[in-house]
């Protein structure tokens, strides 16, 4: 058979264009460094756009019915793509803010940003898997890069340290997951997900066997959506990070494993939701609980924000435990919308990064308004989205989700969310009381470029326009349920 045909290419072009593009970077890296060092972002930019480009092409030819490549290995459809938007958005945004923050550092350009788009590739497979092989190689090719990245100040020993300390527990993460594939694949005698169903469905949820096999594989994707009790590397792996990759890796590295995780659970384990749904609840809870509680007691931003990002991740899986239409929308707009308000956060905190100025603690923030107001403001907006508060985007995502639980009859769930969404405003608050009514330590200028201030301008807009004019995300959202 033949696994490389036109329809194989065809759906196979943004990742074309996303390797070229990296390896492009790196060939041409020695020159750039030395006379063009700013054409390295731009040359990422121009691979994220050559694959927007073909992704939309592909979303046309989807818009009816999905295309299977790789002899049904690889299915691109509505779902897919609207992860791959994200991904590229994300990415793009994460391109715009290194620049400046890379030159401070005196740290190369062209092996990050080749990085970044490598990392975006393995983001693509695994939200258009249809088969475990293919999405443990995109899970795998994500990681790698993300690793790297994690570690790329080289002479930051945190960074180090941090990036050390993701890799054994992302390796330890992956033989797990491994090993719940395989027990799936022994079970069934398939690694695709279709086959994969009508092999369990004549199996009952409590057999020690299925119950172990989807405990370890859903444990691998836990680690990467950063949930308890497998946490523990995020706080670390943010603070240590460069400060313009960790929004990336807080949006892009969580939506690819949820994705994956949503596509698995509703093609792959809808027989055996007896099982995993009780599972995920308590984990979920526990999530929440560490993550809110967490948050309460960190001075490091960075770390604040790494804490506030696990209790995320507890709120959107409380959307696939209740795993009716309206949870699967509600992940899907939660991932969006918390995309721009976190993306958002992350960018305000790359300004504050200047030379001999580190920026990543919460008296970083005193003074803010007076130093810099637009910053204070959309700081203000992106802070108030991620605690909820309407009418901005951070709202829906919530929304969504605790109709779910209501429509499926979770309601002790649905109260906890709400109370630990209520804890969040004090830890949020504590950021917006120091801007407004803090006293800087110092004065210097905050560090801009042209890339942060277009990057900050647009997700400070999308964070707005998205609370008060919902409608094109809803219908964003509902086009990629459909075509599932």
């Amino acid at each position: 058979m033949n696994y490389f045909g036109s329809v194989e290419w065809f759906a196979s072009r943004p990742l074309a264009a996303l390797g070229a593009g990296a390896m492009g970077i790196l060939l041409l890296d020695p020159w750039m460094r030395r006379r063009r060092p700013w054409l390295t972002p731009l040359l990422g930019l121009l691979a994220l756009g050559l694959a927007a480009g073909a992704t939309r092409q592909l979303q046309v030819a989807t818009r009816l019915a999905p295309l299977l490549a790789f002899d049904g290995a690889w299915r691109i459809d509505g779902f897919a793509i609207y992860f791959w938007y994200l991904f590229l958005g994300a990415a793009a945004v994460a391109v715009l803010t290194s620049y400046r923050f890379l030159e401070i550092e005196d740290e190369p350009q062209g092996e990050y940003t080749a990085l970044l788009l490598f990392s975006v590739m393995g983001m693509f497979a695994l939200a258009a898997a249809d088969d475990l092989i293919v999405a443990f190689l995109g899970l795998e090719v994500m990681s790698l890069a993300v690793y790297v990245l994690v570690g790329y100040l080289r002479r930051s020993r945190r960074s180090n340290e941090a990036a050390l300390k993701y890799l054994l527990l992302g390796a330890f993460s992956s033989a797990i997951l491994a090993y719940g594939m395989s027990l799936l694949y022994g079970l069934s005698g398939s690694t695709r997900l279709g086959e994969i169903a009508a092999a369990l469905a004549t199996r009952p949820p409590a057999q020690p066997l299925v119950f172990l096999g989807v405990a370890t594989l859903t444990t691998g994707l836990l680690f990467k959506l950063a949930a308890a009790p497998f946490h523990q590397w995020a706080p670390d792996a943010y603070e240590g990070a460069p400060t313009a990759l960790v929004g990336f890796m807080s949006v892009a590295v969580k939506a690819a494993a949820f994705a994956f995780m949503l596509r698995l659970f509703q093609t792959a384990l809808p027989t055996q939701r007896p099982g995993w749904a009780p599972l995920l609840a308590g984990v979920a809870l526990a999530t929440m609980t560490l993550g809110n509680f967490g948050a309460l007691m960190q001075t490091n931003t960075k770390r604040l924000l790494a804490y506030s990002s696990i209790a995320h991740a507890g709120y959107m899986l409380l959307g696939v435990v209740a795993g009716n239409t309206t949870g699967r929308l509600g992940v899907l707009v939660y991932l969006l919308v918390y995309s721009f308000m976190e993306l958002g956060a992350f960018t305000v905190l790359v300004s504050l990064r200047r030379r001999g100025i580190v920026g990543d603690t919460v008296h970083d923030l005193d003074g803010l308004m007076r130093k810099a107001p637009g910053s204070a403001v959309m700081m203000l907006l992106f802070l108030l989205s991620l605690a909820g508060v309407p009418p901005l985007a951070g709202f829906y995502g919530k929304y969504f989700i605790f109709l779910a639980l209501i429509e499926t009859h979770h309601s002790q769930l649905a109260v906890a969310a709400v109370l630990y969404v209520a804890l969040s405003l004090y830890y949020y608050v504590r950021l917006v009381a120091a801007m407004f009514t803090g006293t800087a330590a110092e004065s210097a200028p905050l560090s801009y470029s042209a890339g942060l201030r277009l990057a900050l301008g647009v997700l400070a807009a999308l964070t707005v326009a998205a609370g008060v004019f919902p409608e094109p995300l809803l219908r964003f959202a509902h086009s990629a349920l459909a075509a599932w």
